[in-house]
């Protein structure tokens, strides 16, 4: 990787960019490819699975059979079986701290407010297929659908891998279907003669399944986030463990030749010994090529001071931001714009993708300086609920009444004024 060393503030931009494609040309690729399966349903999903994923399948096959996935857990070992139930604990814990009790807040005497959480009914889950089978996002997903008490978990996916079965099952998934791609985004958003339609729609994937997903929501459907191709930013300084860092770049570069990594350093020895250590990593990566082109949009930026990079990682807004800092945890309170962040030498973001417990379904390409990573919250709606008594419309209708007065809107005032007119008549002062 390339260090740059103390780049100008007006240069930060352009050093930050994505590696992204046209977003124009991208959904032009897409939009025919929605629109196909809306109109022509299980049919299109046929023919898109033979035309991308080169696979041929009846329409009886697109849904994956339950006795297939209760086959899925004897053909993984007892080793993997007992990770990935470890997980499962972890993540469940995790969110499951998440619920909120209700609290009914009396804000006038006798005016009663309070929130209540109801789970999303059918919510679309994705996982990609590509060259790693994701069958952790399988439980960053499916358990806070569980949580929330989703009554319809649909899961799309190319990949028959075992382990997603195996965790789909975990998790109370109560569909599954072998479809890829957009299309998958399309079955779920619009509906097929098998695909039920969703609610919302979670999951990464690549550019094409995150335009799908942001074309549908144009369209109404409710999605989790922009979630694109997988970044991470790492800042370090002397105290860092150069074989550490360099393994935590490698570790998101390895997902495909689209992510990015960054490292941030006010140590420019501390940038050469990462730079040695990864070429020498890289070298026995099994996907050394995915990495490799990812390193070519990685960068290695050289800083002034700790100020310096606590703006330029805010203006970076990663999806993955690790601190291997002496002072991680006082950087971390000045962190604005970030996915997720791991403290410290031995907090390694793959233990967050895995099995840590926090959710890795995080915002990629700077959307986390507004969105937030996947929650139990993603998977439930806030409905707020009101009781307010004789005494409450004594006490609030006539501010009620004023406010509407003043807007014009003389049918909201007179719901107000006629029952203090009727509470008048029964209470005489």
């Amino acid at each position: 990787m390339n260090i740059i060393p103390f780049p100008a503030r007006a240069e930060w931009p352009a050093l930050l960019a994505r590696p992204v494609q046209s977003t124009e040309q991208i959904e032009a690729a897409v939009a025919p490819i929605l629109a196909q399966v809306r109109s022509g349903g299980d049919a299109a999903l046929v023919e898109l699975a033979k035309k991308f994923d080169k696979i041929d399948l009846e329409s009886s096959q697109l849904q994956v059979n339950p006795d297939e996935l209760d086959a899925a857990e004897a053909q993984l070992s007892d080793e993997l079986k007992a990770a990935i139930r470890q997980a499962y604990q972890n993540i469940r814990l995790f969110h499951e701290r998440q619920k909120q009790p209700v609290e009914k807040i009396e804000t006038m005497p006798g005016v009663i407010c309070w929130r209540k959480s109801v789970g999303i009914e059918k919510v679309g889950l994705y996982i990609p297929g590509g060259t790693a089978p994701l069958f952790s996002t399988v439980l960053m997903l499916g358990i806070p659908a569980q949580l929330a008490g989703c009554r319809e978990v649909v899961l799309c996916t190319p990949s028959n891998h075992p382990a997603i079965y195996f965790a789909a099952k975990l998790v109370g998934v109560t569909k599954v279907f072998r479809i890829g791609g957009a299309q998958a985004i399309g079955a779920m958003a619009y509906g097929t003669e098998s695909v039920p339609k969703v609610y919302k729609i979670f999951g990464p994937g690549n550019q094409y399944v995150t335009a799908a997903k942001m074309l549908v929501a144009k369209e109404g459907m409710a999605i989790d986030m922009p979630a694109g191709p997988s970044e991470v930013a790492v800042y370090a300084d002397d105290s860092a463990i150069p074989a550490f860092v360099a393994a935590d770049l490698l570790s998101q570069a390895e997902h495909g030749a689209d992510s990015q990594v960054l490292l941030v350093s006010t140590s420019k020895k501390l940038l050469s010994s990462v730079n040695l250590t990864l070429s020498t990593q890289l070298s026995r990566l099994p996907r050394q090529e995915f990495a490799g082109k990812a390193l070519e949009n990685s960068k290695m930026i050289l800083l002034d001071n700790q100020t310096d990079a606590i703006d330029l990682l805010n203006d970076y807004a990663a999806e993955h931001l690790i601190l291997s800092i002496e002072n991680a945890e006082e950087v971390a309170d000045k962190i604005i714009n970030a996915g997720s962040i791991f403290l410290g030498n031995y907090t390694p973001e793959s233990a967050g993708d895995y099995a840590s417990g926090t959710n890795h379904t995080l915002p990629t390409n700077g959307f986390a300086r507004a969105y937030s990573g996947v929650s139990l919250d993603s998977f439930v709606k806030k409905i707020t609920v009101q009781h307010i008594t004789a005494e409450g419309l004594q006490n609030v209708g006539p501010v009620v009444e004023a406010m509407a007065e003043a807007e014009s809107l003389e049918a909201h005032k007179r719901a107000v004024s006629l029952r203090l007119a009727s509470l008048a008549e029964v209470n005489p002062a």
